[in-house]
């Protein structure tokens, strides 16, 4: 029987005790394999305790009297005439606006989202997955076609794996990983030098299309963009000036290419 995949999914529901036993068996099993994952995952545990511990504290306080029910009801009578002067103020400003607000919401997306979350995400799954020297890949090159599935299924579109072998990295595997925004996929390739390189692709909400940028996290570099509502991050221990024409080739093999 083909040994199931464990995804970062089931990582967190491990963590929060929703798996069954079979299941948390199992987990258990990889956790004590990988015990810098364990570590990470451990350290989600302890957060998940103290919150617990936090809020069930103040469950158990009384309701403030500013937010009994009747109290409540009073306040909104109080505000409703407010209310609607207020609501015209803004239909007024909302049609003065348009334009420069539409302008202003591209400018300053906030850095978690778009482009620059993608990048941040195919870091922290760089900085989790390339030096694990046992499994950091959860399907081998050889299983590609399997990987590919899987990730389709996911995240409802199927990916591309690109061939770096002409730069002198080749693929070994990857991973369907979870993200804040969804599901993606994780390739990892390596050189004779032993130099690991992370890909994350993932479908994008924001920045749906948007040329190649730098990004830098400590040591670790990516070059990230995206094209028709894909994204990609590249990513690795590379000075800036070395990563990109990988980017780059990267970018040259993706269908519909921006």
């Amino acid at each position: 029987m083909t040994e199931r995949p464990i995804t970062e999914d089931d990582l967190h529901a491990y963590v929060d005790g929703r798996l069954d036993e079979a299941r948390s068996a199992e987990i258990s099993t990889y956790l004590e394999r990988h015990p810098e994952i364990a570590d990470r995952f451990a350290s989600y545990s302890v957060q998940r305790g103290e919150l617990r511990s936090f809020f069930d504290t103040v469950a158990e306080e009384p309701v403030p009297t500013r937010l009994n029910l009747s109290h409540l009801v009073t306040a909104s009578r109080q505000k409703t005439a407010f209310s609607w002067r207020l609501a015209a103020a803004a239909v007024i400003l909302l049609f003065a606006g348009g334009s420069g607000g539409w302008y202003m919401h591209d400018q300053m997306a906030p850095a978690s989202e778009g482009v620059a979350a993608l990048a941040r995400e195919a870091s922290e799954n760089y900085a989790t997955y390339a030096s694990d020297t046992i499994r950091p890949v959860e399907l081998r090159a050889e299983d590609v076609p399997q990987l590919l599935d899987w990730a389709s299924q996911r995240m409802g579109h199927k990916p591309v794996v690109p061939d770096l072998s002409k730069s002198g990295y080749r693929l070994m595997g990857g991973r369907v990983v979870s993200t804040p925004h969804g599901a993606g996929l994780m390739l990892m390739y390596d050189n004779d030098r032993g130099t690991r390189l992370v890909m994350l692709t993932r479908p994008m909400i924001v920045d749906q299309t948007r040329t190649m940028t730098p990004h830098v996290e400590g040591k670790v570099g990516s070059w990230s963009w995206a094209s028709n509502g894909m994204g990609y991050s590249l990513v690795g221990s590379l000075p800036s000036d070395a990563l990109h024409p990988l980017a780059d080739d990267i970018r040259q093999q993706l269908p519909d290419r921006a």
